[in-house]
């Protein structure tokens, strides 16, 4: 049994680890300490084991931050997705853009189609993808995106703006779900314009890019916006009924059949 002078020992070297930045090995401490001796690692080799734990744990605490971060919520996964469904849809290009490849071109990806088709779903994904490959990534819903851009302050402004420009990967969700001024559509192309050939942008609409007008009514900015977002893009357009649609008939047939 430790005596409490032992205890009182581990526990100022445990608060000087954790001073000093370190919080793998602070955490299970007895246990690191007891696995060093029952091994005998020699210094060198228990300086590997803490450099290695404290190496494991900072790498898992950076990718839950990010995910945290990023705002992508729950989604299905890729596994789930039923490329049968739509009668038209891309695979190839939606499974390239799995890969990231696009993200080292600052490459767009648009997906365009109506509602219920599982572009946000494949947007989640791809952005799930980047995260867990070490990317920033934000994940945001274009009315989220425009209405936090409005309700700043200049300086809160610019600050935002800066976010958006240089995270690493930007998804902007259900362009066209809502209609907006022409102040959004400005805001909308800062953010286009300031990532053009830097940083690459995934966008999701409902709306053919020739309704982007009703979308911004009176803006005048639309033509250039979609010029510099487009560019270098891979426009995919998805075709077919509302999945969420045949999914909710199917529930409800199933519960009429129990009945």
């Amino acid at each position: 049994m430790n005596s409490p002078a032992t205890k009182n020992t581990r526990n100022d070297l445990a608060s000087q680890l954790k001073q000093i930045g370190l919080c793998a090995v602070p955490a299970s401490l007895d246990d690191f300490v007891a696995r060093a001796a029952k091994s005998r690692w020699s210094p060198h080799q228990i300086l590997e084991a803490l450099a290695s734990a404290e190496t494991a744990e900072r790498s898992k605490r950076s990718l839950e931050r990010r995910l945290r971060l990023s705002g992508i919520r729950a989604f299905k996964p890729m596994a789930d997705f039923d490329w049968s469904w739509p009668t038209k849809i891309e695979r190839d290009i939606i499974e390239r853009t799995m890969t990231l490849d696009f993200l080292g071109e600052a490459r767009n990806l648009v997906l365009v189609g109506r509602n219920g088709l599982g572009k946000t779903m494949i947007a989640q994904n791809i952005c799930h993808t980047a995260v867990l490959a070490g990317h920033s990534v934000l994940f945001r819903s274009a009315a989220a995106l425009l209405e936090e851009l409005h309700r700043q302050s200049p300086e809160g402004r610019r600050r935002k703006l800066r976010t958006y420009a240089n995270v690493g990967l930007l998804c902007i969700d259900e362009v066209g779900y809502l209609s907006f001024d022409d102040k959004a559509a400005d805001l909308l192309y800062e953010v286009v314009n300031r990532r053009y050939e830097r940083k690459p942008l995934i966008v999701t609409t409902n709306r053919p890019f020739k309704e982007w007008n009703e979308v911004f009514p009176n803006a005048t900015c639309i033509v250039t916006l979609l010029d510099r977002l487009l560019h270098h893009a891979d426009v995919t357009v998805v075709e077919g009924s509302s999945y969420r649609v045949r999914e909710s008939e199917r529930e409800t047939a199933a519960r009429r059949g129990k009945k």
